[in-house]
């Protein structure tokens, strides 16, 4: 009882900051998270655009108990410096360090974790109404960016949230994407006038007397509803009041004072109240304010002229979408569909090149997979390219609107295995398990750029019903050889050991092998072309001969190509020394994707000393 009543002690961080004293720390805030960014990478542009908007937050808010959930994350680097994690900046998306995204382990300050969009008001409901059912005293607020209102989640939140009656917060942080149309004059002088600090106060003291007995009550809804409908006669009601929230806005997001006073009186209300807050994005670094989307995610740079410190070459990606423009060329019904990852998938090319067949449904996976299921059905053939972390949010259409009519829908499955500094919410170390229970899909998985543009064509323009193209993050490695169109070979032969594995880390089994090579070892490597359905034949017959076999892989141990490689081992009766070696059976943190596969003992070093272990051999 102690402690809670500590706790209801606490006030915001910032709440004693004069105005002056805010603009200087909104100042000093930019320039600390440039140079930070700069030197470790991550998301520059969105956290530059919520800088005043944080720090008023913050002047508000108190988010050791008071619960903001951020939508998607990416801009909580403000939130993490206002938070006790200042002189940790320097290991953001570090192997070891403090994560890109909120991350309730690491702070009491981060309510909940966020990587994927869209189900912030979702999540800010579920917490207002826990609250209410175990009689505790805190504010919920849900701070969602534009773009995740692209995203159908987004709108299930607001269609419940809107029904409740409680406090609950829901900020709009617009920094781009047009939510309604400019309704003139009348609305800005309202808008302006409900920000006052005397009408403010008037409001909730008016509010406070007349909630003092029954008659103030019953008055005070017949002059609210009489309001309510003077303002609807002037103005449109706007989608959100439609939904049951009390709109305020727009407010200017870089205005310190302006926003938060509206977040005081927001924040008061006992009812669902939506704040929308106009910001520029990258506000404070011009090269960021004059190209937005290049600066959203960045590699380490120069901060004095923006340029990365190191360049960056040819890509999966970048093959991908080159291979796309090749198809498109030849083939008049190819479409391609991405979910606001233009860019990040590869796709700019095409777009420009088809126009007319290239279509971003914004952040809606699942509308994704079912409107290419209604194209294929029609007789296009569409290419969906998609982060494997986020097809996990189309796996339902997957199955009922593709498999069961088994169309031929193409997966571009880009991000696949391990991609680094995002971290948990984002590694492509499901999609293996997933993929492989949806009936009839067939899935690829190319170990460098001939085998991609091969495999892709393959894909498009050969295969029927469902089929995947998994590739990686960034670049090829050493293996660059295409090995031709069988679905599983024998890339190395051997008599000691069976190695087998498929995509980029048969970089790694063809190292291990070679250093195995040195010790007097000869083992084998069998390479998977195609993961689903499995040629098992090929792993059967290497074991049969070697006896022991090792498969490496980046995905997660559940459902992952070894299983069902002992499976067949199992079936054949053939009996062998074995080890699987994966993501295991968790999660897997941040940071350099080289520092994970070492982690994991994914890299060929590792590799190699665990294939002494299951020969038996002394290190």
């Amino acid at each position: 009882m102690q402690e809670q009543h500590e706790k209801q002690k606490n006030h915001p961080i910032l709440a004693q900051l004069s105005d002056q004293e805010g603009a200087a720390l909104c100042q000093r805030l930019r320039e600390e998270l440039i140079q930070n960014v700069a030197r470790t990478g991550g998301h520059l542009a969105s956290n530059l655009g919520a800088v005043e908007l944080t720090v008023a937050i913050h002047r508000v808010f108190d988010t050791s108990r008071d619960r903001l959930v951020f939508d998607v994350g990416h801009q909580c680097y403000l939130h993490k410096i206002l938070t006790g994690r200042a002189d940790q900046m320097g290991t953001l998306r570090q192997f070891g360090g403090i994560a890109g995204f909120p991350k309730p382990a690491e702070s009491v300050h981060d309510a909940f974790i966020a990587g994927h969009a869209s189900n912030s008001v979702a999540v800010a409901v579920g917490m207002a109404q826990a609250r209410d059912v175990l009689g505790e005293d805190y504010k919920v607020a849900a701070l969602i960016g534009d773009g995740a209102l692209t995203g159908g989640l987004a709108y299930e939140g607001l269609s419940n949230g809107g029904q409740y009656s409680g406090q609950l917060l829901v900020i709009l942080n617009d920094n781009g994407m047009s939510i309604a149309q400019n309704v003139g004059a009348v609305a800005q002088h309202l808008a302006s006038q409900r920000l006052k600090p005397q009408y403010l106060s008037f409001k909730q003291g008016y509010r406070k007397v007349m909630n003092s007995c029954w008659l103030g009550r019953k008055v005070y809804r017949v002059t609210h509803s009489l309001k309510k409908a003077l303002k609807q006669s002037l103005l449109p009601c706007s989608m959100f009041e439609n939904m049951g929230f009390t709109y305020l806005g727009p407010v200017d997001g870089h205005d310190l004072p302006k926003l938060t006073r509206t977040l005081h009186y927001a924040a008061s209300l006992k009812e669902p109240v939506l704040l929308h807050v106009r910001t520029v994005k990258g506000k404070g670094y011009r090269p960021a304010e004059e190209n937005p989307d290049a600066y959203h995610g960045v590699s380490p740079f120069d901060p004095e002229t923006g340029k990365p410190l190191k360049a960056g070459g040819e890509s999966f990606s970048s093959v991908f979408g080159r291979t796309m423009v090749r198809l498109g060329r030849e083939d008049s019904r190819i479409c391609a569909l991405t979910a606001a990852m233009v860019g990040g998938t590869g796709l700019e090319s095409f777009a420009q090149a088809f126009p007319k067949r290239f279509f971003d449904v914004g952040i809606a996976e699942g509308c994704a997979v079912s409107m290419a299921a209604g194209m294929a059905k029609q007789g296009a053939v569409p290419v969906f390219a998609v982060y494997s972390t986020f097809l996990q949010r189309s796996y339902d259409m997957l199955l009922h609107d593709v498999a069961i009519d088994h169309l031929h829908v193409v997966l571009a499955v880009d991000r696949a295995g391990l991609v680094g500094e995002d971290g948990e919410t984002h590694h492509g170390v499901f999609d293996v398990a997933y993929l492989n229970s949806v009936p009839g899909i067939t899935v690829y998985a190319p170990s460098n750029f001939a085998e991609l543009d091969r495999m892709l064509e393959e894909a498009v323009c050969r295969a029927d019903g469902p089929v995947a193209v998994r590739y990686p993050r960034g670049g090829q490695g050493e293996f660059r050889t295409d090995s031709g169109p069988e679905p599983a070979v024998v890339l190395r032969p051997g008599k000691d050991l069976t190695l087998a594995g498929y995509g980029m880390e048969i970089n790694e089994l063809l190292g291990a092998a070679q250093l195995l090579h040195d010790r007097g070892i000869e083992a084998e490597v069998v390479k998977w072309n195609r993961i689903t359905p499995l040629d098992t034949q090929v792993i059967v017959n290497s074991v049969r001969k070697t006896g022991c076999l090792l498969v490496a892989e980046e995905c997660v141990e559940q459902g992952c190509v070894g299983v069902r490689a002992l499976a067949a081992l199992e079936q054949a009766e053939v009996s062998a020394k074995t080890a699987l070696v994966n993501c295991g059976r968790g999660y897997v943190t941040h940071g350099a994707a080289a520092l994970l596969q070492k982690s994991l003992g994914l890299d060929r070093d590792s590799l190699f000393r665990r294939a002494l272990e299951v020969l038996g051999c002394e290190q």
